[in-house]
């Protein structure tokens, strides 16, 4: 008898007080996010809180209307937005995809992801973008891919080159875009600047032109 009654003490003096209980509930967020708790005690920890989640539709508003029930007797309302039809949650910024299409005219796909990994963009799951990230993404989104000989028959240069072409420097060139003169596409903040070569030839960037000297002397 002297077993059991020893089991018996063990398993008491492991159930917990109902302060303990209490403060576990100021605890479940800390529980929740702690690194060290897997799937499996999530799993566990819904299992003990959750009675039952009813799901509905809004048509109206395009929204996922769930209603939590807690088996403590609480009712926790919730609206999500309704994914659309062909998007993941995968779903990729409209303003990376616009970064790509416009540097697409001027990189191949594998400058294009060294690009996007400077400027700290992830993908949408939060992963560096590589050569065949950007290459799937181009495919869906139906952004043609990079080739010399279409970037030179439709005339897309970056700011070295363009700055070539129009015979000034570098600065004096950005300082031109910056003042309204010459206009430049920059999908990315202190990321390249994408030039068509028409707009070199514009009414605006001809008459910065014969003042050249004079925004060179003030780009000093």
């Amino acid at each position: 008898m002297r077993r059991p009654l020893l089991l018996a003490r063990a398993t008491a003096s492991t159930i917990g007080t109902i302060d303990e209980f209490k403060n576990l509930a100021h605890d479940l967020e800390a529980l929740w996010n702690d690194p060290q708790s897997d799937e499996r005690t999530k799993k566990r920890l819904l299992r003990a809180l959750i009675r039952e989640i009813v799901v509905d539709i809004d048509e109206k508003t395009s929204e996922v209307v769930l209603v939590i029930h807690w088996k403590g007797g609480v009712h926790t309302p919730l609206r999500l937005p309704r994914r659309r039809r062909g998007e993941s949650r995968g779903h990729t910024p409209k303003d990376v995809v616009e970064a790509v299409r416009v540097l697409s005219r001027i990189y191949s796909d594998e400058m294009i992801a060294g690009v996007l990994n400077r400027a700290k963009l992830t993908t949408a799951r939060g992963n560096y973008w590589t050569r065949s990230l950007v290459t799937s993404l181009r495919a869906n989104h139906d952004i043609a891919c990079h080739t010399a000989q279409r970037q030179a028959e439709e005339g897309w240069l970056n700011l070295s080159h363009a700055a070539r072409s129009a015979g000034v420097s570098n600065r004096t060139l950005r300082i031109a875009i910056e003042r309204g003169y010459i206009t430049a596409e920059q999908p990315i903040a202190s990321g390249p600047w994408v030039i068509n070569k028409q707009a070199l030839n514009s009414e605006a960037a001809l008459k910065t032109r014969p003042t050249r000297s004079v925004l060179m002397d003030s780009s000093a």
